[in-house]
């Protein structure tokens, strides 16, 4: 289906942008507020660094591996109900981490949290793609990143200074009242954009719908793009408190502080973006970004061999890797989900799942590999050359002149005011 056959919108681009913002952010979140702790927790539980960070890996598998049930079950039941459903599972695990006796209720928490979460992304883009396409599906993704961007920002902060005033068990407490705003988000705001279709959960459907996502060579090397860019995010998550805390000697408050570099040059990143949109195709600015991430790659290599580890020689090359996957992310999400209106929640939560899988995978590998500062070195520039070489392969094999249909070409017809 053509973009122009895309039907009436049934909320605004800006409520749109706000409301998907808010789903999309609580993964990251989860995430953010958590990591500062991480350290600290191997000596609260009487425990192993390797179990502290499986607590994190069990959040990606859940995040990651739930993306293709929640899907098709916002596919067959509507959007709305789907976030509700995975959202109660969310705050369910937040309560049982806020009080987790041991280590081993804490993963069970934090699988359930990873579960809930992992609905957020799903709909996020199925709401977008539901209603809106080309240019203008692309300048809500860079509004919404935009939003995604101030979230994970300020929650290392926030879990650092939690951490020091109230425990860890305020961190989850924190994340609790997250996902209840999230449910009152979606009960008082978010209108129904999908149509409901119970025969999109039977089995065979669901392979159906897969199968199609799993041989689309568009959708295979957009979402790839997007994975090797944004998976180095989640794998830094897992290995930068290591790095940092253990390594560059900064405390647990000092690292959720520092941390702004990271997502401020991401949020710089997609203003940069929103400015240039007004000017250029979102598509036309993602090897901008890939170049970024190219720099970024290089730069953290380098550094870690030739330098002391420090504050400085670990994030001013991620902050470029950072500042580039905004450029990335707008044109190649749009891309990825413009060929299936007919099965958005599928392919959004295919998308995701490629995504988080490529942090899952990096986080493994970072764990097999043992040495955190070894595992950055490594891993983060694999996941840039993979985004790399994924973009390439896409663009080889697209029809000229954009893979994404025509109304990508010219610029956004929208003014810079964002008119609903």
């Amino acid at each position: 289906m053509p973009p122009s056959s895309v039907p009436p919108a049934t909320m605004s681009q800006r409520r749109t942008a706000l409301i998907g913002g808010c789903l999309v952010a609580i993964g990251p979140i989860s995430l953010a507020l958590y990591t500062p702790a991480m350290p600290v927790l191997v000596g609260e539980f009487g425990t192993t660094e390797s179990m502290i960070k499986l607590t994190l890996s069990v959040y990606f598998a859940g995040f990651a591996l739930t993306q293709l049930v929640c899907g098709p079950v916002s596919d067959a039941f509507g959007r709305r109900f789907a976030t509700l459903a995975f959202m109660v599972v969310y705050v369910a695990g937040s309560a049982l981490a806020v009080a987790a006796p041991n280590v081993e209720t804490l993963i069970a928490a934090r699988l359930l949290q990873g579960i809930g979460a992992s609905v957020g992304v799903t709909t996020a883009r199925a709401i977008v793609r539901d209603q809106f396409s080309g240019e203008t599906s692309s300048q809500i993704m860079n509004a919404i990143g935009i939003i995604l961007a101030i979230g994970p920002a300020v929650s290392p902060t926030l879990g650092g200074l939690t951490l020091a005033l109230a425990g860890w068990n305020a961190i989850f407490v924190l994340m609790m009242l997250c996902g209840l705003v999230v449910v009152g988000v979606t009960l008082g705001f978010m209108r129904e954009t999908g149509r409901p279709d119970r025969s999109r959960i039977r089995p065979r459907a669901i392979l159906s719908a897969y199968g199609r996502l799993a041989t689309h060579k568009q959708f295979l090397s957009t979402s790839l793009t997007v994975a090797g860019a944004v998976g180095a995010l989640y794998t830094l998550a897992t290995v930068l408190p290591f790095v940092l805390i253990d390594r560059a000697g900064l405390s647990p408050t000092q690292f959720g502080i520092g941390m702004l570099a990271q997502s401020g040059m991401f949020l710089c990143g997609s203003l940069a973006v929103r400015y240039a949109m007004t000017r250029n195709s979102a598509y036309r600015l993602v090897p901008v970004g890939l170049g970024f991430i190219a720099a970024g790659s290089i730069a953290l290599a380098l550094s870690i061999a030739l330098l002391p580890i420090s504050y400085l020689s670990i994030m001013m090359p991620v902050g470029l890797y950072a500042f580039g996957i905004a450029f990335v992310m707008p044109a190649m999400t749009t891309a990825s989900l413009a060929p299936f209106p007919d099965m958005a929640g599928a392919a959004a939560a295919m998308m995701g799942f490629i995504q988080t899988g490529a942090g899952l995978a990096g986080s493994a590998l970072a764990a097999l590999i043992g040495e955190p500062v070894l595992a950055t070195q490594i891993i983060i520039p694999g996941l840039g050359l993979m985004a790399i070489t994924a973009y390439l392969v896409h663009r080889s094999s697209a029809p000229a002149p954009l893979p994404e249909p025509r109304p990508l070409v010219p610029a956004p017809e929208m003014p810079r005011s964002d008119r609903d």
